[in-house]
């Protein structure tokens, strides 16, 4: 079985991936399979420069295809923060939601949209990057109880669930990171089988 590995440590993203990668015939890996992966500073002006940084560093450092992604929040009424710095907004999920939703008191467009971008790298070099995007709203309090980071307070456009309220399944059929990742498999079933990963 070909394995690929995902250059994050995070146990909910890589339980993510895990869901949509269910049907295919490979074997997952994440940087916790490898101690002593070095941590990347993600120091990329935008989303796709920090998941180039992380993919390559991974496939480097596990001789191994990996992929890696950043993602983040970007709200309208904040000039597109925290984008980047989404997971730097605050120590801890609960903080970060409290901040937002503070700069966010009494403003009226609360137009959000979650974004992602995936890199794959072979050999510590970046072969491609593809990106995904989901829009809605946040909301007045969190709700729900399930995801993680932001996912309580955003409510999806045509949905009446915040992304903590949907189910697993629910939120990969729609997420900015499904969205991502189905143009990445794509490339992975197309480009890297030939590779012999």
């Amino acid at each position: 079985m070909a394995h690929i590995v995902v250059a994050t440590k995070n146990a909910h993203k890589v339980e993510e991936f895990r869901r949509l990668l269910a049907d295919q015939d490979v074997e997952l890996l994440s940087l916790a399979d490898f101690p002593g992966a070095p941590d990347v500073e993600e120091n990329g002006k935008n989303f796709a420069e920090n998941a180039s940084l992380k993919a390559a560093a991974a496939s480097s450092y596990c001789d191994a295809a990996a992929f890696a992604d950043d993602s983040g929040l970007e709200v309208e009424a904040l000039d597109g923060r925290p984008g980047v710095y989404s997971s730097r907004y605050a120590p801890t999920d609960p903080e970060r939601i409290e901040k937002l939703l503070k700069e966010l008191d009494g403003v009226e467009n609360r137009r959000a949209r979650f974004v992602c971008a995936i890199a794959i790298a072979f050999n510590g070099e970046v072969l491609e990057v593809f990106e995904g995007e989901v829009k809605g709203t946040i909301t007045l309090a969190p709700r729900g109880k399930d995801g993680f980071g932001y996912d309580p307070v955003f409510l999806p456009d045509g949905y009446d669930k915040t992304f903590a309220e949907l189910t697993g399944e629910e939120k990969n059929k729609i997420s900015h990171r499904a969205n991502a990742f189905a143009k990445a498999l794509e490339f992975v079933e197309d480009t890297l089988s030939a590779l012999d990963f």
